[in-house]
């Protein structure tokens, strides 16, 4: 009798050619689509209800006519024309947000990327030799000016740059690691699972709060090619805590190489540094050793440094490894270096972003550090002024403005410990809710505003808010109001 009924709400289900009939949607929408576009969304959506179905969820009748199954289908294809891909009004307070796009870049960043996108480019050829050149050219030199490294080579994320650098110099034999410093970052990437999908053998060391130099010694056998230094950017361990720094790795791999060297070995054990996020200068002027610089990490003698290009430094998404020049051309002929390569774009945007470092402008020019450095009294400035805005689109009987001090972070696995202060404008709904708010901040204004939500109101915190921004805010708060009232 189950499966009879089962069957039956099965056979009430529209014919495809039901619902196309009923399928209204804007002329130009259906000027720019193919037809195929809206028969795969009224399948789509027929299938949905299917779905339901099986899993034995109640229906409304009125939910299988054909026209209220077009009604989702048209839904379905307006999304297919929206871009999906679109900015956003950070008012969060987190710098570096790694779910909507990390650092901004720079406007000579931007301009670069559309010279580099608008027509052809240099980007594998050479004007002086007349010939075919290398990609790797473009920032290399900038790289080693701005680190002291004698080589540098840029991929396209920093996970792919720990991988590139184990599969090339430690697969098939051991890299010694801390316990303490087997991170796990955004997206479930850790350590562990990349160090085996390159073949490397990994040995764990010390433990979660405490690792010596002797645990280091002790480990080291004669198939060790590496002692990896993870830097713990996303958290801190404090208290009853030690670390072995890069300086007495080099010592400890410094003395190894040498009886090696001694017993006629080839293999020469590396150190082998990953930053993390990485920073070219100290992120924060107040806290200049709030963060090791990639700079100092190669003068304790790493050989091997790699860091992100799109988070304290502000530039795209890259993954860059400097050090020893020998090190780097053994990577450059890796298969995985063509595999993991920088397109055009990303080249462009990294070597304007880089040069702004290397005129001295970077605290001026690159977003990110701008936003980390602003100092507080411009900020509640701003946020007075946005607060304004607010007022003069939005009635008091609607929300009420007002601007707190606040907390923003650095985000992005960045400086876990370092509190930013803040101003946000608080905005206490007298009628709605913040969760409904936040709601149509988010999914129902052509460009979305994140806010942070306490109790029932809602924090925009200027730190991140870019000029410009606040009219978007203050016209999406207002339009909220609007549609609440003819609901």
């Amino acid at each position: 009798m189950a499966e009879n009924n089962l069957n039956a709400r099965l056979r009430a289900l529209p014919k495809i050619d039901e619902v196309l009939q009923h399928v209204t949607l804007p002329a130009q929408t259906l000027r720019s689509l193919p037809d195929e576009v809206v028969t795969h969304a009224a399948r789509e959506e027929v299938e949905a209800l299917r779905q339901r179905i099986l899993a034995d969820e109640e229906l409304d009748a009125d939910a299988l006519l054909p026209e209220q199954v077009a009604q989702g289908a048209a839904v379905r294809v307006l999304a297919f024309a929206q871009t999906s891909l679109r900015p956003v009004v950070n008012a969060t307070g987190v710098v570096i947000h790694t779910n909507i796009g990390r650092s901004p870049l720079a406007p000579q960043a931007l301009e670069a990327v559309v010279d580099a996108a608008r027509g052809y480019s240099t980007l594998e050829y050479s004007t002086d030799a007349m010939a075919r050149g290398s990609r790797h050219d473009h920032c290399e030199a900038l790289l080693c000016a701005l680190t002291g490294a004698e080589a540098a080579l840029a991929v396209n994320n920093n996970a792919a740059a720990v991988l590139m650098v184990l599969s090339e110099f430690a697969a098939g034999h051991e890299a010694v690691v801390s316990r303490g410093e087997l991170v796990e970052i955004g997206g479930s990437f850790r350590i562990p699972d990349i160090m085996a999908a390159s073949g490397a053998r990994m040995v764990e060391v010390g433990t979660t709060n405490k690792t010596h130099p002797e645990d280091y010694e002790r480990a080291i056998g004669p198939d060790t090619a590496m002692l990896l230094k993870v830097h713990t950017s996303n958290y801190q361990i404090v208290g009853f805590s030690e670390s072995v720094p890069g300086v007495q790795l080099a010592k400890i791999a410094a003395a190894e190489n040498a009886r090696r060297e001694r017993a006629g070995e080839c293999a020469r054990m590396l150190v082998y540094e990953d930053l993390g996020s990485g920073s070219l200068v100290p992120p924060l002027l107040a806290r200049p050793d709030a963060e090791p610089t990639v700079r100092a990490a190669l003068e304790r003698a790493c050989d091997l440094v790699s860091f992100s290009g799109d988070k304290l430094l502000g530039g795209p998404q890259a993954g860059i490894v400097v050090g020893r020049k020998d090190l780097i051309d053994r990577l450059k002929k890796n298969p995985l270096a063509r595999a993991l390569r920088l397109d055009k774009m990303t080249l462009a945007a990294l070597e304007a972003t880089l040069r702004l470092y290397l005129d001295g402008s970077a605290y001026r020019t690159v977003p990110t550090l701008r936003m980390l450095n602003e100092p507080v009294e411009s900020i509640e400035q701003r946020a007075h002024a946005l607060a304004k805005l607010i007022e003069q689109r939005v009635d008091a009987a609607c929300a009420q403005c007002s601007v707190v001090k606040t907390t923003a972070r650095a985000g992005g696995g960045s400086l876990p410990l370092e509190d930013l202060p803040s101003f946000a404008v608080k905005a206490a709904l007298v009628r709605g809710s913040a969760a409904e708010c936040e709601a149509f901040l988010v999914k129902d204004c052509a460009i979305p505003v994140i806010p942070r939500v306490q109790k029932d109101h809602l924090l925009f915190d200027v730190r991140t808010v870019q000029d410009g921004e606040g009219e978007v805010i203050a016209s999406n708060l207002a339009s909220y109001f609007e549609s609440e009232a003819d609901a």
